[in-house]
C-alpha cells in the first residue's frame, strides 16, 4: 500500500508540473478583457496567473522605447485629433505628447468585454518597474516579459530605427531593469533577431511566423535555432510540432482565443500558447 501510495504521489507531482510548465501568455496584456498594451491590463495578467506577459515596442522621436502594437496611434483604440500613420506616426513624437493620449477608453469593438477606461501608451521601463513592483509586493512568481520588436524593412528611418539602433536601445533598457534573462525577444523581422543574436546568443528569441514556407525554410533565412519557434496557430499541426522539438525549438503558437483551439494546441504538445483571453487559457488548461 505504501509504494502505492508514493507512485501516486508522483504521478500527481508530474501532471501538476506539466501544466505549470504549459507556457501561457498574456497577449499585449490581456487584451481580450483590459486595453491592450495598459500597465492596468499586465497587471491584469500578473493577478490571473500568466508565466509570461507578451507585449509589443517601438520607438518615440525621443529615444523611448513605448508598448504599442503599432509604431503609430492607431484611430481604433486610440483617441486622436486626425487618423493617418503618418500623422500619429510615434517615431516623430516625442513620449510626453504620446503620454497624453487615450488608447483606452474607446475601447476595441473586437473585444467586447474590455473594459474602458484612460490608458495612455507606457514605455518599456514602467511596465517593467510596475510589473516587477507588484510581484513583490504580492509574493507572487516571477514572469517572462515575450517582447515583440515591431520593425519592417520598408519602416526603417521612418516608424522606427533601423535594427542594430532598436536592439541596442531595447538591449540597454532589459540591461538597466535586470531581466535580461528573464525574457524573450520575438520578431516577425528576422533582421533584429540576427542583430540581437549576433550581440549576446545568451538572450532567448522567438521568430514569429504567419507564412506557408515551412519551417526550415524560415530556420534558414534566420541563419539560426532560435529557442522558440513561434507560428499562426493555424500553421501548427504534429509534424511541425515534432520537427520543431527534434532541432531544440519550443513552439508556442498565437493568438489561441477560441476554447477548442486551446485544448487542441495542448493535445498537440505545444509548449504554450499566447491569447487573449489568459482567465480561460489558465481555468481549460490547468
Amino acid at each position: 500500500m505504501k509504494h502505492i501510495i508514493i507512485t501516486c504521489l508522483l504521478l500527481i507531482t508530474c501532471c501538476v508540473q506539466a501544466q505549470e510548465n504549459f507556457d501561457i501568455q498574456g497577449h499585449r496584456g490581456a487584451r481580450g478583457l483590459f486595453p491592450e498594451n495598459s500597465i492596468a491590463g499586465f497587471i491584469a495578467a500578473v493577478k490571473l496567473g500568466v508565466n509570461t506577459l507578451e507585449l509589443d515596442v517601438v520607438v518615440s522621436k525621443d529615444g523611448e522605447l513605448v508598448v504599442s502594437h503599432e509604431p503609430w496611434l492607431n484611430e481604433e483604440i486610440c483617441l486622436v485629433k486626425e487618423n493617418g500613420r503618418d500623422k500619429n506616426n510615434i517615431y516623430t513624437m516625442n513620449y510626453a505628447d504620446i503620454a497624453r493620449i487615450d488608447c483606452g477608453s474607446k475601447g476595441n469593438g473586437r473585444f467586447p468585454e474590455q473594459q474602458k477606461f484612460f490608458a495612455s501608451k507606457p514605455r518599456l521601463r514602467d511596465v517593467i518597474d510596475s510589473v516587477e513592483l507588484f510581484i513583490r509586493a504580492n509574493n507572487l512568481p516571477p514572469v517572462v516579459y515575450n517582447i515583440e520588436t515591431k520593425t519592417t524593412p520598408e519602416g526603417d528611418e521612418k516608424f522606427h530605427p533601423a535594427p542594430s539602433a532598436f536592439v541596442k536601445l531595447l538591449y540597454t533598457v532589459l540591461q538597466e531593469k535586470g531581466i535580461l534573462h528573464s525574457c524573450v525577444i520575438q520578431s516577425f523581422d528576422e533582421r533584429t533577431l540576427q542583430v540581437l543574436h549576433k550581440q549576446d546568443t545568451t538572450v532567448k528569441t522567438a521568430l514569429l511566423v504567419f507564412n506557408a514556407d515551412g519551417m526550415e525554410k524560415n530556420i534558414q533565412r534566420l541563419g539560426f535555432i532560435p529557442d522558440i519557434y513561434s507560428p499562426n496557430f493555424i500553421l501548427v499541426n504534429n509534424k511541425l510540432v515534432k520537427a520543431c522539438h527534434q532541432r531544440g525549438m519550443q513552439v508556442i503558437p498565437w493568438t489561441v482565443n477560441e476554447e477548442k483551439k486551446m485544448k487542441q494546441m495542448k493535445k498537440l504538445k505545444t509548449d504554450g500558447l499566447i491569447t487573449d483571453y489568459p482567465d480561460k487559457a489558465i481555468r481549460l488548461l490547468r
